[in-house]
């Protein structure tokens, strides 16, 4: 059995989505309130804060996934995240299960270095530090050798769904619903997006590859990337109508924390956008040739074709 902790966001779903078109029809979902993704799935709801629950989730899996998210609030992250790892590498711990973790890059260096697997982690902010915690936790576990652990990480997000970026926020759902697009900080710059269905379809290619595990792996973006300016004049060449944007300043990011919640705890994430952000996924291109990766044109014209059927 494979078991997806988090398993109702869109990379959990899509997970259980390929791992049952090409692995395995014995899946677990497992979140606070478990929802069926295939029909042949089975479901258990649980509070991964509390250990007994962890262990029960985990038991009889031969493969764990930990894709849970929490909500962007930096006080939660730090009281539940860490404890959830901790309770998630125990329960792998006791049941015998390997473990497989999709991680983000908010511990990395927010500047234009290109990034790779080895990267020195230098967060910026709170939410950077715990994702930091949680790596370390995992790494410190993949020395010791007690189970066996691999890290799956990814850049920023974009895709169908219910994909949640800064760039389905400010793009998508803003052509989705009318309005004028925005750009935080700089539109010149070049940007690592993935498309969130490869995320899970390398994730769950890795998860059972037995000689992957050990390691960390960058997971594959379209190796043409392009500014924010660009992407925008393609979802118009796609779209068929010319989209206008703004470019949001940091001034205004800063003015609108002092009112808003979520322009507050985006702060940390910001000095990536006026830098070039430039992610090397070539360890798994090299390893997986064969991973046909979606380019933005695709990925797109799909985000397209998904807001007209709604229509």
């Amino acid at each position: 059995m494979q078991t997806i902790l988090g398993a109702n966001g869109q990379i959990g779903e899509e997970l259980a989505r390929e791992l049952k078109r090409n692995f395995t029809s014995d899946i677990r979902i497992v979140s606070r309130n478990a929802k069926k993704v295939n029909p042949t799935d089975t479901i258990f709801s649980a509070d991964l804060s509390v250990r007994e629950n962890a262990i029960e989730a985990v038991k009889g899996s031969e493969i764990a996934y930990f894709t849970l998210g929490l909500p962007m609030n930096s006080d939660l992250w730090e009281k539940r995240f860490p404890l959830i790892t901790k309770n998630v590498i125990e329960a792998c711990k006791i049941n015998g299960s390997k473990l497989v973790f999709f991680d983000n890059t908010y511990m990395y260096p927010q500047n234009d270095k290109v990034l790779t697997e080895n990267t020195r982690f230098s967060p910026i902010g709170r939410k950077g530090r715990v994702r930091e915690e949680m790596a370390d936790m995992l790494l410190k576990e993949m020395k010791a050798g007690e189970i066996e652990i691999v890290i799956c990480r990814a850049p920023e997000f974009y895709g169908p769904g219910k994909t949640q970026s800064i760039t389905n926020a400010f793009i998508f759902d803003a052509i989705k619903e009318s309005k004028k697009l925005k750009v935080p900080l700089r539109d010149d710059k070049l940007r690592s997006l993935i498309w969130t269905p490869d995320a899970s379809r390398a994730t769950a290619l890795i998860g059972n590859t037995p000689d992957a595990f050990g390691q960390t792996w960058h997971l594959p973006v379209d190796d043409h990337k392009l500014t924010y300016k660009e992407f925008i004049a393609l979802a118009s060449e796609i779209y068929g109508q010319e989209f206008k944007y703004f470019t949001i300043p940091k001034f205004a990011f800063k003015l609108s924390a002092l009112f808003n919640e979520n322009a507050k705890e985006l702060q940390e994430l910001l000095p990536r956008y006026g830098y070039d952000n430039l992610f090397d996924d070539s360890k798994f291109r090299n390893r997986f040739p064969d991973f046909e990766v979606t380019t933005y044109r695709k990925g797109i014209e799909q985000i397209k074709k998904e807001q007209q059927a709604l229509i």
